[in-house]
């Protein structure tokens, strides 16, 4: 992650990461490029009104935004690729699974079921972060997963209402998931003829499309209730995860996952930290009481 300690510097990072121009940023902005320059120079803060269409505008995280537009700013790390940001670099890795699981029974008003068309919205949006992913899912497969999996798609925000982070698990018939394991199938493709209910399967397939939390304190509050979901299953399953992020490696080595397969080309195509890879997993054993 980047340190940032002001606001300014931020938003050219977004401009040049983004390839925009001052005066398009000005547009989006509906202000001057003037006030565009101003802001990157550090001469002016954005007024609350501005903050708000920087969080729809650069969906970088409210808190980050927060952080930094202010007269004494708190510097802040942030990592564009993978919409996450930490108050110290000590906090910047990922938390030890053990660690997780011991927090897995804490509760949040502020995580629930994906359940309107903004909840959706946001999800597409941050999917998109993802290297990996090459273009929107489809809202009708999103759908299709909250209704039979309502306790696994899940959407979170922060304390000022803003979205923070999300889960979305496809019930996959099991022929269908080898497809994807043996890569004759890409995720892309899926549809919701490939969803399957799970209470039908005898070894149900959980895959997770996307993760995702702007903080490590709130991924803890969603993969914790993840972990409270399998803790609870009885039967055998299968819990599998493609992804491209670069902190989660050693978390997944830590819950006992087996990497099926990666693919380091696509990395550097993507121009990725990490490569694609696919990971799978029964987490009966790791999630056993110690």
């Amino acid at each position: 992650m980047k340190k940032y300690s002001s606001i300014g510097d931020l938003l050219i990072d977004y401009r040049v990461l983004n390839k925009i121009s001052q005066s398009d940023l000005a547009a989006l902005f509906e202000v001057d490029i003037r006030t565009i320059i101003r802001w990157e120079k550090n001469e002016t803060l954005l007024k609350p009104d501005k903050e708000e269409a920087m969080v729809d505008i650069t969906f970088i995280p409210y808190q980050v935004i927060r952080n930094l537009n202010a007269p004494v700013s708190i510097p802040t790390f942030y990592d564009f690729d993978i919409r996450k940001y930490s108050l110290g670099k000590i906090s910047n890795d990922f938390p030890d699974a053990n660690w997780l699981k011991a927090k897995m029974n804490t509760l949040s008003d502020r995580l629930r079921t994906i359940s309107h068309d903004s909840d959706i919205d946001d999800i597409i949006r941050c999917s998109l972060v993802q290297k990996h992913i090459s273009k929107p899912i489809s809202r009708e497969l999103i759908s299709k997963a909250i209704g039979l999996l309502p306790e696994l798609n899940l959407i979170l925000f922060d304390n000022s209402g803003y979205y923070s982070g999300h889960s979305v698990f496809f019930p996959l018939k099991r022929s269908v998931y080898n497809r994807i394991r043996d890569r004759s199938l890409k995720e892309e493709d899926l549809t919701v003829q490939d969803f399957v209910g799970n209470e039908k399967e005898i070894n149900p397939v959980y895959y997770a499309y996307d993760m995702n939390a702007d903080c490590n304190d709130n991924m803890f509050l969603i993969i914790g209730a993840i972990m409270k979901y399998f803790k609870e299953l009885s039967c055998d399953y299968t819990y599998a995860s493609y992804t491209s992020r670069h902190d989660t490696y050693d978390v997944n080595h830590q819950l006992g996952t087996t990497l099926v397969w990666e693919d380091k080309v696509h990395q550097d195509e993507l121009n990725s930290k990490a490569p694609p890879r696919l990971y799978e997993a029964n987490l009966t054993e790791f999630l056993k009481e110690q």
